[in-house]
Parts: C-alpha cells; sequence; structure tokens
C-alpha cells in the first residue's frame, strides 16, 4: 500500500515567505468581515426609528454579502496554505472596527454608525490589498471586490441620512 502525504506546498507557483505574506493579509480582512457582519445584525435587531423598514431590510442585505466576502477571503487563505480563524475570541480581539452601543439604536445612528464602519473597513481591505498587489494579483483582485462592494454600500448607507 503507498504511503500518502498531504502536500505543504498548496501553491507552488508562489513563494513561501510571499504565501505568509498573503495569509496574514488575508487573516486581517477576514476578522474586519466578519466583525462588520456581526454589528450589521446587532444594528439589524436593536434598530429602531421612522426608517426601521428599509434600514432594516439593507442591513441583512450587507450582512449576506459581507458573509460571503468572508466566505471567499477564507477559502483563498485555505487554498493559499494557511488555516484562517474566524473564532469569536480573535474577532473581538483583533477587529479594527469601533464597536456599536449596546441596546435600542436610532436609524440615524445606525445610519452614521454603518457610514463609518464602512469607511474604517474599505480603509483596512484597501491597505490589506495594497500590500499583496505585486505579489498576488489572483488574492489582490478577490480583495478589489470587496473594496467595490464596501464602498458601493457606503453610498448607499449615506444617501438613507438624506
Amino acid at each position: 500500500m503507498p504511503h500518502h502525504t498531504i502536500s505543504t506546498d498548496h501553491h507552488p507557483t508562489l513563494r513561501h515567505a510571499d504565501r505568509e505574506a498573503i495569509g496574514v493579509e488575508l487573516q486581517e480582512v477576514l476578522v474586519t468581515l466578519i466583525d462588520l457582519s456581526l454589528l450589521g445584525k446587532q444594528a439589524h435587531w436593536n434598530l429602531i426609528g421612522p426608517h426601521f423598514r428599509p434600514l432594516h431590510e439593507l442591513l441583512d442585505e450587507m450582512v449576506a454579502v459581507w458573509r460571503h466576502a468572508a466566505d471567499r477571503v477564507a477559502e483563498r487563505a485555505v487554498a493559499l496554505g494557511h488555516a484562517p480563524d474566524g473564532l469569536a475570541r480573535t474577532v473581538a480581539a483583533r477587529s479594527p472596527l469601533e464597536p456599536l452601543p449596546e441596546g435600542q439604536i436610532l436609524d440615524e445612528d445606525v445610519i452614521a454608525a454603518f457610514t463609518r464602519l464602512l469607511t474604517d473597513a474599505t480603509g483596512e481591505v484597501r491597505t490589506r490589498m495594497d500590500r499583496i498587489e505585486d505579489l498576488d494579483p489572483v488574492t489582490a483582485d478577490i480583495l478589489h471586490g470587496v473594496v467595490e462592494k464596501l464602498e458601493e454600500q457606503a453610498w448607499m448607507v449615506r444617501v438613507q441620512g438624506g
């Protein structure tokens, strides 16, 4: 019976050091996207005010996009030989995003908070994207798509405020 070994060289066209650097950047993007999705659900559940319905629905739509983006980022990390860490304790310890207040949150405060959160998340992902742009255009392209969605969502949230 032949002996099977699992290769640790998941992506032989990229140098190991480059894969390690890309993995670090993807991990930080993953943490940001997971936290953003958790913040979105927190606001979705606790939202009050006259703009409840459209914001409630918009938050759910955005959370679905963030979760999908987190999945793409994590799967890219795995393809490059990294084990993504989306554990709650990791996200809580490493997220660069500001938390929301506890309890109910007025619709106007949700608009202000998510305008800020999406701007911060976009900046975070852009920074990570720029660091890997020359190392791996394929991974950078995934992050380009994430940035595009975050910027579009920031605009959609911002215009809710009138």
